[in-house]
């Protein structure tokens, strides 16, 4: 099938495309005798995996890594594995840095309900982000 055909079938422009060839998460099809891509028809199978897995949050190196082991004929499920935890364990640590974040601007904004501006001190740029000397 030709780009555009394909495009159509899986909802992506043909510039993705061609993107998705040059970066190697698709091969590059046979060419029909007038030169025009000739996308097999598994290539529509492909592209939905490419969507999933960026859905669940896979870069698309992760997602050529994947593509790569399946196209050298392995399963990928052991790679795919490490990669979802790997993120998993991303997502745990950014939320902690996020609530670590959520805490420190509680304090600020609780500091910031009692300051009274007509008596901020002078030599501080800011007594609401200064925290107060013991």
């Amino acid at each position: 099938m030709r780009i555009g055909d394909l495009a159509a079938r899986t909802g992506l422009t043909t510039k993705t495309l061609r993107f998705y060839e040059d970066s190697g998460l698709l091969p590059a099809p046979p060419r029909t005798p007038g030169g025009y891509r000739d996308y097999p028809e598994h290539t529509v199978t492909r592209l939905g995996f490419v969507r999933d897995a960026q859905r669940a949050g896979l870069t698309l190196a992760e997602i050529r890594s994947v593509l790569a082991l399946r196209d050298d004929g392995h399963a990928p499920c052991t790679h795919v594995t490490g990669l979802i935890h790997e993120h998993l364990d991303d997502i745990d640590r950014r939320m902690a840095e996020l609530a670590a974040t959520r805490d420190a601007l509680r304090t600020l904004a609780n500091r910031a309900a009692t300051t009274d501006p007509a008596v901020c001190d002078a030599d501080e740029i800011c007594t609401i982000l200064t925290p107060a000397q013991p």
